[in-house]
């Protein structure tokens, strides 16, 4: 199966096009009218400027996903995660003042989704007088271009409310944007995926690997409709839609739920048939942009402990987020008959620095020696007493012992493919929508709709295969059980840093109260004007009238 080939050598080409012919409605106030590319106006209109105009779209999607700036956006924040000892950016888990419309996440990422939405305006555009090209793949094309402007306006939406509404091709620089009303961009959003699904293939994965297809169109869409069923744009109906897009793509493609849940985010498997939709990523520094560097942001501090250096196998460890003791001891309680603790988390690391050494956090000896391949460290998830650790031939570290430097690691992006312990661009694809998530989607929008039974039933059939063999039985709930807090800690036990929760806490209302009740780095500044980010003030500068023509979200 071949991999969408989204070089940087198209992009780049693609977007000094887009760029060149087309300035964002976020332009800024002049243009610099060099020529910057030998690419002719008509490229787009041919059939190699086609596919290059849509790759390069594909290729925004990097902006988000497997990022720090969509990582910190998700994660940080929320009731799952805090801040470690690490990195630049604890504003946005503390909410203090500098979180603000200077903040250069937000910067990038609105001008990135921008370029991407222009992009798709100018495929779907110009491919309207194409010839060349056979009419089902130029039908597919349109609707990978209408898939991406749809996933785009969705993360502005809930990330900023009502934001710009462009779908044309802007191709000269204009200052004259607005904010459409959240009920616009939903209503663009889902006419863009409902146009899109009849012409994308129907298949759990396209013959060229992640490119956008029906069922990926379907769960973003049922998604969407969920989303929207509890904004401001709300209809009564909008749970009842979801339902069969999500049960459409549990029923129709071949997906299946692995029979074990370390295997979804396996190295070496991010193929595989749980996937609904995945973001592209490459070996080669020339096709990779920045890369996957997911696998640097959830790890402890392990390579200055005795016996350890930092390797490729265990990660080059960030510290920026650990769990919050909400996580710990109430999302992962159950670590008998649910397996997704032990799979979720390293708890042991195994010596690559071989000697003898002063302990460091576990005083309950004074030295450890260590040959190559031996424990250094067990995470067991529980204190014990210092006489029951000294037993232990290396250090045993309990939850009290966790800091901002030592805590259980996060597994699920390690990447030991990387070329030396060093580097950054991690090549993984990131997996942003698998059928685990389809199963909970449609959970949710029967719970909604008063389908308790039907509700339970798919929250077991995640709950089943999350279990350890022989405690299936033990590991289903009854409809009795089923509350909307179930519904919210089962998708934390599932797609624990996955890049789903500030949004799943946005969406259900809760993002405050969660926070203030389990986050006591974010409790004391969150308020309820921190459910909407801040627009970038370059996008409010630059706008006709600019702060009365595009007005800040309040707070800001």
């Amino acid at each position: 199966m071949k991999k969408l080939a989204l070089n940087i050598h198209t992009w780049a080409k693609s977007a000094m096009l887009i760029l060149g012919l087309s300035a964002m409605a976020s332009c800024s106030d002049y243009l610099e009218e060099d020529v910057i590319s030998a690419i002719g106006n008509d490229y787009l209109n041919t059939p190699k400027g086609l596919n290059d105009g849509i790759n390069a779209a594909y290729s925004t999607m990097r902006l988000w996903y497997g990022t720090e700036r969509g990582t910190n956006f998700t994660e940080f924040g929320t009731d799952l995660l805090t801040n470690g000892a690490d990195g630049s950016w604890k504003f946005m888990n503390t909410y203090t003042n500098q979180f603000d419309s200077q903040n250069g996440h937000v910067r990038e990422l609105w001008d990135g989704l921008y370029t991407g939405i222009n992009t798709c305006n100018a495929v779907l555009d110009r491919s309207l007088d194409i010839t060349g090209v056979n009419a089902q793949t130029l039908a597919q094309r349109r609707a990978e271009a209408k898939f991406i402007r749809a996933h785009h306006y969705f993360l502005l939406v809930q990330l900023f409310g009502g934001v710009d509404l462009q779908l044309s091709e802007t191709k000269v620089p204009t200052k004259q944007v607005s904010r459409a009303s959240v009920a616009q961009i939903y209503a663009a959003i889902i006419q863009d995926l409902t146009e899109a699904i009849p012409d994308l293939e129907a298949k759990n994965k396209s013959a060229d690997y992640g490119r956008a297809t029906r069922p990926a169109a379907e769960h973003l869409l049922g998604r969407v409709y969920i989303t929207k069923g509890t904004s401001e744009a709300a209809d009564p109906s909008d749970f009842a839609k979801a339902e069969p897009l999500l049960q459409s793509v549990i029923n129709n493609y071949g997906f299946i739920l692995l029979p074990d849940f370390a295997n979804v985010h396996a190295f070496g498997n991010e193929m595989n048939n749980e996937v609904v939709y995945a973001i592209q990523y490459t070996r080669d520094p020339l096709t990779n942009g920045g890369g996957n560097n997911s696998h640097v942001f959830y790890l402890m501090e392990y390579d200055v402990q005795p016996g350890m250096q930092r390797d490729t196998e265990n990660g080059r460890p960030f510290k920026r987020y650990k769990s919050t003791n909400y996580t710990l001891n109430t999302i992962f309680a159950d670590r008998v008959n649910d397996s997704r603790y032990k799979k979720t988390f390293v708890d042991h690391f195994k010596s690559n620095k071989p000697g003898t050494y002063n302990t460091t956090f576990d005083k309950s000896k004074a030295t450890v020696t260590f040959a190559q391949g031996d424990t250094t460290i067990w995470l067991p998830g529980y204190n014990m007493s210092a006489a029951e650790r000294a037993k232990k031939p290396y250090q045993v570290m309990t939850p009290e012992m966790y800091t901002e430097r030592i805590f259980p690691s996060l597994k699920k992006h390690l990447d030991p493919g990387r070329v030396d312990r060093t580097q950054f661009e991690g090549g993984r694809d990131y997996i942003a929508m698998r059928l685990a998530d389809t199963y909970l989607l449609l959970a949710e929008a029967q719970f909604r709709q008063g389908k308790i039974a039907d509700a339970t039933a798919n929250i077991n059939k995640v709950r089943r295969r999350a279990a350890f063999s022989g405690k299936e039985a033990a590991m289903e709930i009854t409809a009795a059980q089923l509350t909307f807090d179930f519904i919210t800690e089962e998708r934390g036990r599932e797609l624990m840093g996955e890049q789903t929760r500030w949004l799943d806490l946005k969406r259900w209302g809760i993002l405050i109260d969660r926070v203030k009740m389990y986050n006591p780095e974010g409790a004391p500044n969150i308020q309820a004007y921190h459910a909407l980010r801040p627009i970038p003030q370059n996008q409010i500068d630059r706008a006709e009238g600019e702060a009365s023509g595009f007005p800040q979200n309040p707070g800001y």
